[in-house]
């Protein structure tokens, strides 16, 4: 067994919003060069999960770690240099309308000391090219893309500067089966060839099997299951069997409103 710490680790991780506990204990890892993807239902701490490794939100409990060092502790210019590991690939795309495509992937880079925007948009043309665009739509705008186009684009902001960690906050929301696949492939080629550690949270059980090293189910803030893409079809888990399986009835409860059947 190797000495090496994980990558990213999060052991214990509660955070509360008034009465609510979204995250309930939550404990995962995943080390270096492994993509490790989240799944569960709306509302299980997916999202919030990332948000709280790169401390957009605070933890109320439990330790957060990278490379074995805690890191849910950090402040001021060492949180700054903490962050600048990490390319994020937010939820919706979060695209700024008002700047051009390649001044959105080149965001980033332009706050680096020295850099020009001469270089920075050739640096972004290039990264376009990754995600499968021409470098032609580097001065258009996020309005006159597309919703795929958009998700490129995002995942071209996330992937620049060959950032050691990636975070993809449902990459394929929204997107038809197609272009799902394009944006699964895309995100596979890109991690490997970085040799980044990636966590990705998705909906998209395809997405999940297609792309993951290893697959941790959250249910109410905590991690019910966790395994393998193949072990996804042979788990006797109810929790991951419900959700894989699209089936009704299980442990998992969705909220109902009685004006639906009004």
């Amino acid at each position: 067994m190797s000495d090496t710490p994980a990558k990213i680790k999060m052991t214990g991780v509660e955070k509360r919003f008034g009465a609510n506990k979204a995250l309930d204990g939550l404990d995962l890892s995943v080390n270096a060069g492994e993509i490790l993807t989240l799944i569960g239902p709306s509302g299980s701490g997916k999202s919030l999960a990332l948000k709280s490794i790169v401390g957009l939100e605070r933890p109320n409990g439990g330790t957060i770690e990278l490379d074995g060092a805690r890191v849910d502790t950090l402040r001021g210019e060492a949180y700054d240099e903490f962050l600048k590991q990490f390319g994020i690939l937010f939820q919706r795309s979060g695209l700024f309308d008002g700047l051009p495509v390649w001044e959105n992937i080149g965001f980033r880079l332009l706050q680096l000391p020295g850099a020009t925007r001469k270089a920075v948009r050739e640096q972004a043309a290039e990264t376009l090219r990754s995600v499968g665009l021409s470098p032609d739509a580097a001065d258009l705008f996020p309005a006159e893309l597309s919703g795929g186009m958009q998700k490129r684009v995002g995942i071209a902001r996330a992937l620049a500067g060959n950032p050691p960690i990636l975070f993809l906050d449902e990459p394929t929301a929204g997107l038809d089966p197609i272009m799902s696949n394009v944006i699964n492939n895309l995100v596979l080629e890109n991690v490997r060839s970085l040799g980044s550690t990636a966590i990705v949270a998705t909906s998209n059980l395809v997405t999940a099997s297609r792309i993951s090293d290893k697959i941790v189910m959250l249910h109410e803030g905590r991690s019910v299951w966790a395994g393998t893409p193949d072990e996804t079809t042979t788990s006797d888990n109810p929790y991951l069997y419900q959700f894989w399986n699209k089936k009704k009835d299980g442990p998992i409860k969705m909220p109902v409103s009685s004006m639906a059947f009004q």
